[in-house]
C-alpha cells in the first residue's frame, strides 16, 4: 500500500513502514503546505500526519482510499474525527510515550519562572553580571510551596509525582475524582477550582482542549490567584484567555508564567513576549530524541495495524467506526 508521511522523520522509524509499504515524505523543513498535502494524499492508503495538520472534510474528499490515519502526538484536536469516523476510518495518537517529558519540561517551566533563569542568562550574556549583592535580582524559592494541578491524566499523575521531590503539597482539580488510594499513593488533596487558585504557589494545567475547557483561566481565575503565584501551559495554548494572562501579568495580579503553548500558535497575544515574567517556549514538551523518536515508532505500529485491517493500540475512534 502506499503511505504519506506529512512530516520528516528519522529513518530509524520510516524503515519500519517501508518493510511493509511504499512510503512518501514530505522534506524537513516547516510544517507542509495545506494544497502540497491535499495533493500528496490523494492516492495513498494511510497517513502519518503532524499535529499541524488539517485533517478535515476536504482533505477526506481528496483522498478516498484513505484507511488508516496516525496522529504524530498526543492531541488530535487538528483532526475532525467526527467525520473520519462517518468514512470508517480508524484514527490513532500516541499518548504514555510523551509523559515522561512532558513531565520533566513542567518542572524545568517551574524552576525557570521562580528563578528567573531566563532572565539571569540574559543579564550574564549582555555583560550586565558586574557584581553580587544580596539582595538583587532575587526570585522565589519551590521547595515546599504549594502546587496547584489542573488536570490528572498520566501527565498530571507524572508532574505530581515530582512534586514529591520537591516537598510540595499538591491540591489538584479533576472532573473525576481520582481513587483514594491513589490519590494517598500519589500525596494528593482534590478540591474544586475555586478552592484551589487562591491556594497555590504554582498552578499548572494537563487538561485536553475542549469545550469546556477552552478559556478555563481568564481574567476571574487571575484575580483569584495570588500575587505570588505562578501559572504553567504545556497542555493546549487556548486553555488559558491570552489577552487576560498578559494583563495579569503586567499588574501584577500574578508573578509570573511559564507556557510551553499558545492560543493562536505560533502567533503570540499583543505585548506577551516583551514580558520579563514570562518564560515562552517553542512547543517543545516532548522535545527529547528518545521522546520524539517513540512518538514516531507507535505511531507507525498503529498505522500498519490499521492497514492490517487489526485495531490499533492506540485508535481514538474504534468504538464509532467497528
Amino acid at each position: 500500500m502506499k503511505i504519506f508521511v506529512s512530516g520528516h522523520l528519522p529513518e530509524e522509524v520510516l524503515s519500519v513502514l517501508k518493510a511493509e509499504h511504499e512510503v512518501e515524505t514530505h522534506e524537513q523543513g516547516p510544517p507542509i503546505k495545506r494544497e502540497d498535502l491535499l495533493n500528496s494524499v490523494e492516492d495513498k492508503d494511510g497517513l502519518l500526519c503532524m499535529v499541524t495538520d488539517r485533517i478535515d472534510r476536504e482533505l477526506l474528499d481528496r483522498a478516498p482510499g484513505l484507511k488508516m490515519i496516525a496522529n504524530y502526538g498526543v492531541g488530535f484536536n487538528n483532526i475532525d474525527v467526527g467525520a473520519v469516523s462517518e468514512r470508517g476510518i480508524p484514527v490513532s495518537n500516541t499518548p504514555d510515550v510523551v509523559t515522561e517529558a512532558t513531565a520533566d519540561l513542567t518542572f524545568a517551566l517551574i524552576l525557570a519562572t521562580a528563578r528567573r533563569v531566563t532572565e539571569g542568562d540574559r543579564r550574564v550574556k549582555e555583560g550586565r553580571f558586574g557584581y553580587w549583592v544580596p539582595f538583587d535580582f532575587l526570585g522565589r524559592e519551590v521547595s515546599g510551596k504549594t502546587l496547584g494541578i489542573v488536570g490528572l491524566g498520566r501527565i498530571g499523575r507524572a508532574v505530581a509525582r515530582r512534586a514529591r521531590g520537591f516537598n510540595m503539597p499538591v491540591l489538584y482539580h479533576k472532573r473525576r475524582r481520582l481513587d483514594p488510594s491513589l490519590e494517598k499513593e500519589l500525596g494528593i488533596t482534590h478540591t474544586d477550582m475555586d478552592t484551589l487558585l487562591p491556594q497555590v504557589d504554582f498552578l499548572t494545567l494537563h487538561v485536553p482542549l475542549t469545550e469546556e475547557t477552552q478559556h478555563l483561566l481568564g481574567p476571574k481565575e487571575f484575580e483569584a490567584m495570588k500575587t505570588t503565584a505562578y501559572l504553567i501551559n504545556t497542555s493546549r495554548g487556548p486553555v488559558v484567555d491570552e489577552a487576560a494572562l498578559v494583563e495579569a501579568l503586567r499588574e501584577g495580579k500574578i508573578a509570573g508564567a511559564g507556557l510551553d503553548v499558545y492560543e493562536n500558535e505560533p502567533a503570540l497575544a499583543t505585548g506577551l513576549g516583551d514580558l520579563k515574567n514570562a518564560v515562552l517556549l517553542p512547543h517543545v514538551g516532548s522535545g527529547t530524541w528518545e521522546t520524539r523518536i517513540n512518538i514516531g515508532l507507535k505511531a507507525a505500529k498503529n498505522l500498519l495495524a490499521g492497514l492490517r485491517g487489526e485495531r490499533p493500540q492506540d485508535c481514538i475512534n474504534w468504538d464509532s467506526i467497528s
